[in-house]
């Protein structure tokens, strides 16, 4: 061999999989394909208990006490609307429905529009006490709801509160603030002051500074907050059970008192416990990315 040949020649280096670890070759195998599969096996059996219950509500009350809901795969003729008709026909549980609507949706609202109002002027206005009064907002967070319930109960009833939708309404948002305003601020303390000073340059004032730049800018953590109240307030049974009367009752306490009442009545409970269930789903699953958005920006933050 020459010496030209001896320079030119290099070895040729080692594959890549003979200087791995054998930790590192089992991450990339766990990582792939293994893991999803595993997700989404994961994800259908906690599926189950949901299929089963839509499967149920659509299920004449004999089919369901022969045998159980998997049989509409062999007998597909089993499925019926009837009980969702039989639903419709329940004064109770349609007015409960509605009642529902009429508590959860305002209690969501105030809790919305007070939280960022508190939130924005926590984080960016000047006041006397600023930051004592947030840490009185913060401690209320540690304070349980069962504690309040007596308390304000005896309150509503004497100013004629008690066992009307505005009182649960009342109870849910004061109750919602706390968390609300802890987590708005926090979001729009974390917005760039040189914006702020740029629109107040620019003469803005506070309410034009706050609906125009701080609420597109903190329209992910709100949409997570309005998620979160939704959510809390449609599936309450405690506080309904507490202050609401037998007019004003939720889906939530109507279905148990339909069960306490009427033990066998499943015609009516599946489709109700059903349809109680779906919409707080579908109003999840139609503000996923703002609420994804808003976890991630957090995260991030």
């Amino acid at each position: 061999m020459t010496t030209t040949e001896a320079v030119t020649k290099v070895p040729s280096p080692r594959p890549a999989e003979a200087g791995r670890s054998l930790g590192a070759r089992l991450a990339e195998i766990v990582s792939g394909g293994l893991v999803r599969v595993f997700l989404i096996v994961v994800g259908l059996f906690w599926l189950v208990p949901t299929i089963g219950l839509l499967l149920s509500s659509l299920r004449s009350p004999q089919d369901m006490a022969a045998n159980g809901w998997w049989t509409v795969f062999t007998k597909p003729s089993q499925l019926t609307f009837d009980s969702y008709q039989k639903l419709l026909e329940n004064s109770d549980i349609a007015n409960s429905l509605l009642n529902t609507a009429l508590i959860t949706v305002p209690a969501t609202i105030l809790v919305v529009v007070v939280g960022s109002l508190a939130g924005y002027a926590f984080a960016w206005m000047e006041f006397p006490g600023r930051d004592w009064w947030f840490l009185a907002v913060v401690g209320l967070l540690v304070v349980p709801v069962q504690v309040a319930l007596i308390p304000i109960a005896e309150l509503f009833g004497r100013i004629g509160l008690f066992g009307s939708i505005l009182g649960v309404v009342l109870f849910h948002t004061g109750y919602g603030l706390p968390f609300a305003v802890f987590l708005l601020r926090n979001f729009f303390a974390e917005i760039p002051r040189e914006l702020l000073e740029a629109a107040r340059l620019d003469g803005a004032g506070e309410l034009r500074l706050f609906a125009q730049v701080v609420m597109p800018l903190g329209g992910p953590a709100i949409a997570s907050l309005g998620i979160f109240q939704f959510l809390w307030v449609w599936n309450d049974m405690l506080v309904a059970l507490v202050f609401t009367k037998s007019g004003t009752q939720p889906i939530t306490v109507a279905l148990q008192t339909q069960v306490r009442q009427f033990g066998n009545n499943v015609d009516v409970l599946a489709p109700g416990a059903f349809i109680s269930m779906v919409i707080p789903l579908a109003v999840f699953f139609a503000f996923q990315r703002q609420f994804v958005s808003g976890v991630m920006a957090g995260a991030v933050k």
